[in-house]
């Protein structure tokens, strides 16, 4: 055997195999570092994606609390439990949730970090303590750009928040049409609609149509807010009559703007500005409002409410038929700046609908407020464009004609009343 070994070594053809030998650790470190290099990104993609998710979802939380963080700590880890796909379980500690302030345009931040400590193969013959492998993310509500002249206020999954049906042709390019509804299909338009908007946006899932003519589907946004929330009728404001406004009434008792319910009979007319003047507020306590002729009414606003404070009150509906003539344009100032017709959020839904029909005459520049009912508009269009904004809880567009109906958007509409900034959409996303 001495002899063998003494015979390789004098033999040059032995020095290929002495520095094979002398490289195999060379390859085997090489080949172990490159199997933990890729186990250590597989890990630590994986964790960025779960704590990419977990920070949308816990920034979709604050947005559904109203920036709220009570239930944000939960809401991620929920999201962890459905998306870290590390098979390894958190490092103690983790995940690490934080809210860092609202930063100009930033707003309901919510940072997520998480972390995982594994041994890895090779490594682990030289490390005396696994590696820590972390991952952070912060996500944000960030303006999306567009103003909402259509808000629809739904919030059951089981209801669409915007519905297009008929001929009816909707034209809004620099608004955007926007639904609370987390249905599978927050907005949808059929038959042989028309809708030219800059985007259609919703909580839940927004179906593709031809119907559509944007430039930007948004489904799975969060909530949008209610513009007029603060905007509460004050019994002491009410001056209440037992008798009914109509197209009848002639002369009205000093400082009643209060009336048991409205109404305009067919060919007949109300001008509200000879009774009251310009700028008036008239309550209709617990009625409805049912307009078949002619009603005008200039920097107004008709609220349907009742002057008890029970939440069981009684609240009426707007009802306009095909042939009434509605003209009216919301105050520039006061308690309801920019409203047009308001209904009382006390107003039950199930079957109570609010509905506006008219013909191209009818003109209604302001916001038409109906946040617990759902409103029917059915109109047959304007030739100019006209600042009017839908608030309701559902909102309804028919239509048996293509005449388009045309809406300017919110910010060049302060001439009636609307506040700048209205209604300003907004998305979630990374922002670091």
């Amino acid at each position: 055997m001495i002899s063998f070994f003494g015979k390789l070594w004098r033999n040059n053809r032995g020095n290929t195999l002495a520095i094979a030998a002398a490289c195999l650790p060379l390859f085997v470190g090489a080949a172990g570092l490159a199997s933990d290099t890729i186990q250590w990104t597989m890990w630590k993609r994986q964790l960025q994606r779960a704590a990419d998710s977990a920070a949308i979802a816990g920034v979709y939380n604050r947005e559904n609390a109203a920036g709220a963080t009570t239930t944000t700590s939960s809401a991620v880890s929920h999201d962890l439990s459905l998306n870290l796909h590390t098979f390894y379980s958190l490092k103690t500690g983790f995940p690490q949730v934080s809210f860092p302030a609202n930063s100009g345009a930033l707003t309901n931040q919510v940072s997520v970090s998480v972390a995982i400590q594994q041994p890895l193969s090779f490594s682990s013959f030289f490390l005396s303590t696994a590696p820590t492998i972390l991952a952070a993310s912060t996500a944000a509500s960030i303006p999306s750009g567009g103003e909402a002249c259509i808000n629809a206020r739904e919030t059951s999954a089981s209801q669409t928040g915007i519905n297009i049906t008929g001929s009816a042709g909707i034209y809004m390019p620099d608004c955007v049409m926007y639904s609370n509804s987390p249905s599978t299909n927050s907005a949808a338009a059929g038959g042989s609609s028309a809708v030219t908007a800059e985007a259609v946006a919703g909580v839940g899932g927004i179906q593709q149509s031809s119907n559509w003519n944007v430039q930007s589907y948004r489904p799975y946004s969060p909530p949008i807010d209610d513009p007029f929330a603060n905007v509460t009728p004050a019994p002491s404001n009410m001056n209440c009559t037992s008798t009914a406004l109509t197209d009848r009434t002639t002369t009205i008792a000093s400082g009643v703007n209060c009336f048991s319910s409205l109404s305009v009979g067919s060919n007949r007319t109300l001008n509200l500005d000879t009774l009251f003047g310009s700028g008036a507020t008239i309550y209709v306590n617990g009625g409805d409002a049912t307009i078949q002729g002619n009603l005008t009414c200039s920097s107004c606003t008709i609220v349907l409410t009742n002057q008890s404070t029970a939440t069981s009150a009684t609240i009426g509906q707007f009802k306009s038929n095909a042939g009434a003539n509605v003209n009216m344009t919301s105050p520039t100032t006061g308690t309801y700046k920019g409203i047009a017709i308001y209904q009382d959020r006390r107003a039950v839904d199930g079957g109570s609908t609010n509905k506006i029909n008219g013909n191209n005459n009818s003109i209604i520049q302001g916001a038409l407020y109906f946040p617990s009912q759902q409103l029917d508009y059915n109109g047959d269009g304007t030739t100019t464009a006209v600042c009017t904004m839908f608030v309701a809880r559902r909102i309804n567009f028919s239509g048996n004609n293509t005449t388009t109906n045309k809406f300017k958007k919110l910010s060049d509409c302060s001439a009636y009343g609307f506040p700048g900034g209205t209604s300003v959409t907004r998305m979630v996303r990374l922002v670091a």
